[in-house]
C-alpha cells in the first residue's frame, strides 16, 4: 500500500435550540508521511484556514478539534447547517442627479441590471439612490467544497513539492481524497471535489503494515472507530502517552528509569501510528564514554529513549525503540537489528572520543586561526581573543578570578574542531569540558567552557559560577557587537545569527545573578577592538571590511590604535561608570552603541512581560531616557508596582497625571519651556501653594537621595508624601487664572510636581 497522509474533518450532526437540522462533514487527503516536525503545525493550520472559510461563507459551527498522525490530519467541526442564511443587505450610492459613470459604477458594484432597480431617499443631506440586495443562501456542500479546495490548493507547508504532471503543491504526494457531508441520521453524500484529476470518494487506509485493504467511512465517529481497529492511533497527545506510559512500564520492571526527554517524546509520536515500546541492550562497555555521548548518539541519530539507574541515577546500558508494528515475535527481531545499528554508532563514538583525547584543547584551538568566523569579522581565532579580553575584565566584576576567567575564554571555542562535536555539534562545550577535566584543567575552567552557549532558550538555566558567568558574557557581548557593527541586525522574523536568543540570554545572566554592569560603555569598547582588530589584517580585508563601520578616510592603522592603546585595560573601569572616555566617541560609535542598546531595552521589554510585570509601568520607567544597568531598571518597575498598589500610590497618581495633562496642553500653547524654572515663591500667596512649594522641594530631595542610594522603596515613599498637598492644591487653587503671571507661577508648580516624579517614572504613561 501506498504511504499515505489523511486530512480528515468531520462535523456531527445535532439539533440545534431552533430546530434546524445540522450535518457531518469529514474530509480525508491521504498522501506519503507527513515530516514529524510539521505535523502540529499543519493540524492547527488545517483548523484554522477551514473553519476561518467556512465562516467567511456564511456557515457557523459549534467546536473544532484537531489531531495528527504521520499520515493523515484529522479535524473535527461540530454544528454545520445545511444551508447558508440568506443576506439583506441596503447599500447607499450616489446623490440623484448625478453623473452618469458615478451611477454605472454604482450598478456594477450592487450587481444591478439598471438604476430603476434602486429606490429614492432623501437622508436628510439630499436625495439618494439606495440598492437593496438580496442574497439567498447557499446549499452547505457547494461552500465547503469551494472552501476546502482553497484550502488544499494554499496550504502553507514550510516546504512543498510537486509531482507527476500535476500542479499541486503538497508535503509529499497527495493520493487520494474522502469528503462526505451529511446529517446524523441520514447515510451522508460525497462533497463535489476534485483536485488535479483527485476526486473525493469515502474511502480511507489504516495502518500500512497491520491493515489491509480501503475502508469505508461515513462520519467522524465512525471514521475514528474503524480506524483504531486498523491499527491507527489519530491523537498525537494519545499516543504520546502511550510511547511514555509503556516506556516507563519496560524500565521499571528491570528497576531503571526513563530519562526525561520531552521533544524526543514528541518527535517519535509523530513517528508512529500505533506506538509499541521494546527495550534493548548495550555493551557495558561503552559506559566508559561521557553519558552526553551516549544521549546524543541514541537520540540524534536512532531516537532511542535513554534508560538510567532508579538509584544511583547514573547510565544504564539499556535503551527504549519506539517501533510501529505489533511483531509476530513480540519484536525480538526489532530489537536485535536497533542493538545492532546502535553498536555501530557507538563504535564510532568511542573512537571519536579516544582520538580527541590524544590532542590537547589548546592545540585545537591555535587552528582556530585558520577558520573564518564571518568575513566582516574575522577569524574563529580573531573572536577567541576578544572573548579573552573581555571576559578577563568582566571577571572582577562577577567575582571571578582574572587568570581563570581568561584560561576559560582561552578555550572556550577549542573542542569546535574536535572529532566529536564535528558528528555530533549539539556537544560542544559539553565536549570540551570533559577534555579539559581530562586533561588537568581546574574544575571552574571546563564548567565555563561547557556554560558558556547557555542559556540557549527560555528553559535553559543561566550560569550561575562567576567564572562561567565571565566567559559567557563575553561571548554574547561580542556576538551582538559584531554584527551590530556590520549592520547585520535581526529584520523581522529573520534573525540567522540568533542575536535575539543572544540579548536575552545576556539580559537573563545580568538579572539572575543580579549583576552591575553598564551596557553602553562595553559596547562602544568591544567595538573599537573590532575595528582595530580588523585593521591588523591584509590591506584587501582591510579596505572591506571597514565599509559597514563607517570610518571617516583620516583615521589610520596608526593613529587607530593609538585611541585603542588609551582606553586599553580601562574596561572594567568604564563599565564601573567610574571612568570616562579620554578619546571622543566617534560618531559611528554613538549611533551603534545607541542602536543596540535600544535592541537590548526591546528585549528586556518583552522579557518583563512574560514574568507578569505590567507593561503600562515598563513604558513609565524606559521612557525616562536610555538606560543600560538592567538591574536598576527592574528594581524600579517593581518597586513602581508595589506603590501603585497603595491607596497613597494610586490617588497620587491621579493627581500627578492631571498636573501632566494641564502641562502639556498649555505647553502646546506657550512653547515646551515656557513653564521650566523655580516659581516665584513670592507669588504663592494661597497657603495650598506654599504647601506644595514645600513639599514638593523636600520630596525632590528625599527621592534622589534615595534613588543615589539605590532604595526605591525609600523613594516612592518620599513620593508619597505629595498626595495630600497635590489633593489641596487641585481642590482649592484655579491653576489657569485670569492673571497671566500667577498662571505662569502655578504651572512653573505642575513643572515640579513633573520634574520630581520623573526621577523615578513617567507617570503619563501609567494606565488607569
Amino acid at each position: 500500500m501506498t504511504q499515505a497522509c489523511v486530512i480528515a474533518i468531520s462535523v456531527l450532526c445535532k439539533w440545534s435550540v431552533g430546530g434546524l437540522i445540522m450535518a457531518d462533514l469529514l474530509l480525508e487527503l491521504f498522501s506519503e508521511e507527513i515530516p514529524a516536525r510539521m505535523q502540529s503545525r499543519a493540524s492547527n493550520d488545517l483548523r484554522r484556514l477551514v473553519t476561518d472559510g467556512l465562516i467567511n461563507a456564511g456557515l457557523s459551527y459549534e467546536d473544532a478539534k484537531s489531531f495528527s498522525t504521520p499520515r493523515r490530519l484529522t479535524l473535527v467541526v461540530e454544528g454545520l447547517p445545511l444551508v447558508s442564511p440568506d443576506i439583506s443587505d441596503e447599500r447607499k450610492g450616489p446623490r440623484v442627479g448625478a453623473p452618469d459613470k458615478a451611477i454605472e459604477g454604482f450598478l456594477r458594484t450592487a450587481g444591478l441590471p439598471s438604476i430603476d432597480a434602486c429606490k429614492m431617499r432623501d437622508d436628510g443631506k439630499g436625495l439618494y439612490y439606495f440598492a437593496e440586495i438580496n442574497k439567498p443562501g447557499h446549499a452547505a456542500p457547494d461552500i465547503i467544497a469551494e472552501v476546502l479546495e482553497q484550502v488544499v490548493r494554499g496550504f502553507p507547508w514550510p516546504k512543498s513539492m510537486r509531482w507527476g504532471n500535476g500542479q499541486l503543491r503538497w508535503v509529499r504526494p497527495l493520493h487520494s481524497i474522502v469528503a462526505t457531508f451529511g446529517s446524523k441520521t441520514e447515510k451522508p453524500d460525497v462533497v463535489p471535489i476534485e483536485i488535479d484529476g483527485i476526486k473525493a470518494g469515502n474511502t480511507t487506509f489504516g495502518h500500512r503494515m497491520m491493515a489491509g485493504g480501503a475502508i469505508t467511512v461515513a462520519r467522524f465517529d465512525d471514521y475514528a472507530v474503524k480506524l483504531e481497529a486498523a491499527k491507527v492511533e489519530i491523537d498525537c497527545e494519545r499516543r504520546r502517552e502511550t510511547i511514555l506510559a509503556d516506556s516507563k512500564s519496560l524500565a521499571l520492571a528491570q528497576g531503571l528509569e526513563l530519562m526525561d526527554d520531552p521533544d524526543l517524546a514528541d518527535e517519535v509520536a509523530g513517528l508512529v501510528e500505533w506506538p509499541v515500546a521494546l527495550i534493548g541492550s548495550f555493551d557495558m562497555a561503552f559506559l566508559e564514554l561521557p553519558p552526553e555521548v551516549l544521549t546524543t548518539s541514541m537520540r540524534v541519530n536512532q531516537k532511542y529513549f535513554a534508560l538510567k539507574q532508579a538509584e544511583s541515577g547514573e547510565m544504564a546500558n539499556k535503551f527504549i525503540v519506539i517501533a510501529n508494528i505489533e511483531a509476530r515475535d513480540g519484536g525480538t527481531e526489532i530489537v536485535s537489528g536497533n542493538e545492532r545499528v546502535l553498536a555501530a554508532r557507538l563504535h564510532d563514538a568511542r573512537f571519536f572520543w579516544d582520538q580527541d583525547l590524544k590532542i590537547p584543547l589548546t592545540a585545537y584551538g591555535e587552528k582556530l586561526g585558520a577558520v573564518t568566523y564571518h568575513e566582516k569579522l574575522g577569524t574563529q581565532g580573531q573572536r577567541v581573543d576578544r572573548i579573552v579580553r573581555l571576559a578577563g575584565e568582566l571577571a572582577p566584576i562577577v567575582g571571578a578570578d582574572r587568570d581563570i576567567s581568561a584560561r576559560a575564554a582561552q578555550l572556550s571555542k577549542a573542542d569546535l574542531l574536535c572529532g566529536m562535536v564535528g558528528e555530533f555539534p549539539e556537544l560542544q562545550g559539553v565536549m570540551g569540558c570533559h577534555y579539559a577535566l581530562k586533561q588537568g584543567e581546574p574544575e571552574a575552567v571546563a564548567n565555563a567552557i561547557r556554560d558558556h552557549y547557555r542559556p540557549q532558550g527560555p528553559s535553559d538555566s543561566v550560569p550561575k559560577a562567576p567564572t562561567s558567568i565571565s566567559v559567557a558574557l563575553a561571548d554574547k557581548l561580542d556576538i551582538l557587537v559584531g554584527f551590530w557593527a556590520i549592520d547585520e541586525k535581526p529584520t523581522g522574523s529573520k534573525d540567522p545569527f540568533a542575536l535575539r536568543r543572544a540579548a536575552l540570554g545576556v539580559i537573563r545572566i545580568i538579572l539572575e545573578n543580579e549583576l552591575r554592569i553598564l551596557l553602553w560603555p562595553t559596547f562602544v569598547v568591544l567595538g573599537r577592538r573590532a575595528v582595530a582588530q580588523l585593521l591588523s589584517g591584509p590591506r584587501d580585508k582591510v579596505e572591506k571590511q571597514l565599509v559597514p563601520f563607517q570610518i571617516s578616510g583620516d583615521v589610520n592603522q596608526e593613529s587607530l590604535n593609538a585611541q585603542l592603546t588609551e582606553v586599553a585595560g580601562v574596561a572594567a573601569e568604564l563599565m564601573s561608570g567610574k571612568l570616562k572616555f579620554s578619546v571622543p566617541v566617534q560618531e559611528w560609535e554613538l549611533e551603534k552603541s545607541n542602536n543596540l542598546l535600544s535592541f537590548f531595552a526591546d528585549r528586556l521589554k518583552g522579557y518583563l512581560r512574560e514574568t507578569g510585570a505590567r507593561h503600562d509601568l515598563i513604558d513609565a520607567v524606559f521612557s525616562l531616557g536610555s538606560q543600560d544597568d538592567l538591574v536598576m531598571i527592574v528594581r524600579r518597575v517593581e518597586a513602581l508596582g508595589a506603590f501603585l498598589q497603595t491607596d497613597d500610590g494610586a490617588n497620587l497618581t491621579v493627581g500627578i497625571k492631571r498636573a501632566q495633562n494641564i502641562l502639556r496642553i498649555e505647553e502646546k500653547k506657550d512653547g515646551d519651556e515656557a513653564f521650566s524654572g523655580m516659581p516665584d515663591p513670592e507669588l504663592l500667596s494661597l497657603e495650598a501653594e506654599k504647601l506644595l512649594f514645600e513639599a514638593v522641594g523636600t520630596a525632590s530631595e528625599d527621592v534622589a537621595a534615595a534613588i543615589n542610594a539605590e532604595n526605591f522603596g525609600d523613594a516612592m515613599r518620599a513620593l508619597a508624601k505629595l498626595r495630600t498637598p497635590v489633593d489641596l492644591f487641585f481642590d482649592d487653587v484655579i491653576v489657569n487664572d485670569e492673571d497671566r503671571v500667577l498662571r505662569t507661577n502655578r504651572l512653573k508648580l505642575m513643572s515640579l510636581i513633573r520634574t520630581a516624579t520623573h526621577a523615578i517614572a513617567d507617570f503619563s504613561k501609567i494606565e488607569g
